[in-house]
């Protein structure tokens, strides 16, 4: 159930940022932090494996803000090359996958 319920959120998010864009008329308005928290889920997931204790809830956001920043491949092309509510979301999903990787990496030999 909760990966459904980020299906539906990054299905929300990407007709937010279509009216966002279509108003302001910037492609990757700032103003979007939608993407921010479905990124931010998607690394969280694998928590719902392993026993959670905060320090690998901190872990998973700086992971995942690492991700969003350094933007290895295919995140920089999803934030370059897609446009629209799809491609402000994509990118911050994909950061969530990588992030949710390593996370999980982590949780199995720790």
């Amino acid at each position: 159930w909760v990966v459904a319920i980020i299906v539906v959120s990054f299905v929300i998010g990407i007709w937010a940022s279509n009216i966002i864009i279509d108003r302001l008329h910037i492609s990757d308005p700032g103003v979007i932090v939608w993407d921010e928290f479905v990124g931010q889920w998607i690394t969280l997931l694998p928590l719902l494996i392993w026993p959670v204790h905060w320090v690998w809830i901190v872990a998973g956001f700086f992971l995942f803000r690492l991700f969003d920043v350094w933007k290895p491949w295919p995140c920089s092309w999803a934030d370059r090359k897609v446009k629209g509510g799809f491609g402000v979301m994509l990118d911050d999903v994909l950061a969530g996958i990588y992030a949710a990787i390593v996370l999980a990496v982590l949780l199995k030999f720790a």
